[in-house]
């Protein structure tokens, strides 16, 4: 079966089946997108020797409404962690719904990955999906409207493009958490034997809860020092940090000039330097993690997934920002009179 058969065989949870859209490009490359979550299911990218699938999934509806590891959704409001579920603004507090602990985590109990979106424009390469947020949803103010539109080129590149706007000041966002493999899903390899390089000379240390401890650190002479291409096992768990987290779950904030979604900010290779994933964006921060609690969790087929299977690069604001106003970056609050707009630019190079 195709995996738009096998998502659709079972409803979502609104008794609907979703809907899958596929965009395919001339050399054979394809990305399917389903309007639940604006969800990144697959991406396959042509190489000498076939297709192959680069992002870790699922292949049933089941299993999606099962997973808790986010595969390649939108997520929102606010991606990645609040402390305490709460943060004020104007003198106000507000309380976020809590999904992890005591902490929201990627918008709370039902953010943006638990939605059905609209699809409003579709063509060859290009589709957008639109979601409507009311006041006072998981816990946020504001009315807020948000697009996210994914677009794939010739040159195997995946644009994901995020606007929003709402009508009371609102901390905003987002992200997609897609867990990439350039090996392939179906490889039996993790990730760790990648290269990565991240231009970004600070990264945020945190709690055993992931929260940030406050002040941001250099990477040098570090585990965090990924200046230069390093192979991601080579200084993995060899630190309290990591061993909080059984490995990298950590956001970077990304050097000036590489903030502009121009200049490339990460790159990705696989161990036999067959493929490599080239990320750019306009935001500040990335949260790189390592997959380090995948153990167990269905994918595709009958695979059941490690830890370490996939790696997630997640372009956003830093976690638990709006409690943090000091940091290094723009406000993470978006004012009623503005528009959130970013995006990030995944690009695969056949090696």
């Amino acid at each position: 079966m195709t995996i738009e058969q096998d998502m659709t065989l079972q409803p979502f949870s609104d008794g609907l089946p979703a809907n899958i859209f596929t965009l395919t490009n001339q050399h054979g490359s394809s990305i399917a997108i389903m309007d639940i979550g604006a969800t990144w299911l697959s991406c396959k990218i042509q190489m000498q020797d076939g297709l192959r699938e680069v992002l870790l999934g699922i292949d049933s509806m089941q299993k999606h409404l099962a997973q808790q590891a986010y595969f390649g959704a939108t997520v929102g409001r606010y991606a990645n962690r609040i402390k305490g579920g709460k943060f004020t603004n104007a003198g106000q507090c507000f309380h976020t719904a809590r999904n992890e602990g005591e902490n929201t985590l990627h918008g709370g109990i039902e953010g943006f990955d638990k939605r059905r979106w609209q699809v409003i424009h579709q063509d060859n390469n290009k589709i957008t999906f639109s979601l409507f947020s009311k006041d006072g949803d998981q816990g946020f103010p504001g009315n807020l409207s948000v697009n996210v539109s994914y677009h794939f080129s010739e040159q195997n590149e995946v644009t994901i493009d995020y606007s929003a706007v709402v009508d009371k000041c609102c901390p905003v966002n987002l992200t997609n958490h897609a867990y990439f493999n350039l090996m392939g899903d179906q490889s039996g390899l993790d990730c760790l034997s990648h290269s990565l390089q991240i231009h970004a000379d600070r990264y945020l240390p945190t709690n055993h809860n992931g929260i940030p401890l406050g002040e941001l650190q250099f990477v040098t002479n570090s585990s965090f020092d990924f200046l230069q291409k390093k192979a991601i096992q080579q200084d993995f768990l060899t630190d309290v940090q990591q061993k909080n987290q059984l490995g990298y779950d950590h956001a970077f904030i990304l050097k000036e000039g590489y903030q502009d979604a121009k200049k490339v900010a990460v790159t990705l290779t696989a161990p036999d330097a067959s493929l490599q994933l080239q990320v750019k964006t306009n935001k500040p921060a990335m949260q790189l993690y390592t997959g380090n609690f995948l153990l167990g969790t269905p994918g595709r087929a009958t695979r059941v997934y490690e830890n370490n299977a996939g790696i997630a690069l997640e372009t956003q604001y830093l976690p638990d920002a709006p409690n943090n106003p000091q940091w290094p970056q723009p406000t993470s609050f978006l004012q009623a009179d503005k528009k959130y707009q970013s995006t990030t630019c995944y690009c695969f190079r056949v090696l």
